[in-house]
């Protein structure tokens, strides 16, 4: 793919994942973009890290909702199944507990998630001569950490809005790279 179909896709891409804050799904199919995106750019740039620092990011991501989702479900059937055997102070507590375990999960593969995904709009921001992303990037750690109090949600949607930018702004090579020299003919 070229450059142009590249920065449109990353660009849609980010927008969809910032709209994801409304609607989750969303972000889904806006994060696909992305990565299709920068593997792209990568390739483009021939610097692997952009697409495998993203990558990374995103399975990060995908491990915090995965392993919140499991301590959540085993916290809220723990909880059920021990107020079915009877009234124990213990268990309230127990479930309590599930649910504060699962959001530093949740928190600690979120946040190495965002350390990769930065360091991918880094790459990118050094290759392309694009400083949006770098902001991106930084921002999208901020609101990692930030992430306990509403802010960081703030600072997310804002980061993924920076990046959209970021890619529309991506300029575009005007001219063809010379062509390879033809070798010389056989001598007769």
């Amino acid at each position: 793919m070229s450059v142009e179909s590249n920065k449109t896709l990353g660009g849609i891409g980010a927008l969809l994942v910032a709209i994801g804050c409304v609607v989750p799904i969303v972000s889904i199919v806006g994060i696909i973009l992305v990565l299709i995106a920068l593997k792209g750019l990568a390739e483009y740039y021939n610097e692997s890290s952009i697409y495998q620092n993203a990558l990374y990011g995103l399975i990060f991501y995908i491990v915090a909702v995965i392993a919140a989702a499991v301590i959540l479900i085993g916290a809220f059937f723990g909880g059920m199944m021990g107020m079915a055997a009877g009234p124990d102070i213990t268990d309230p507590l127990a479930f309590i507990g599930g649910i504060i375990l699962a959001l530093i999960v949740a928190f600690i593969f979120y946040l190495l998630g965002a350390i990769y995904f930065k360091r991918s709009f880094d790459s990118i921001s050094e290759k392309s001569g694009e400083k949006m992303f770098g902001t991106a990037g930084l921002l999208m750690l901020l609101g990692a950490v930030l992430t306990i109090i509403v802010i960081g949600l703030i600072l997310l949607l804002i980061a993924w809005i920076l990046a959209a930018v970021g890619f529309f702004s991506i300029k575009t090579p005007t001219t063809q790279p010379p062509a390879p020299a033809q070798p010389p003919p056989p001598p007769a």
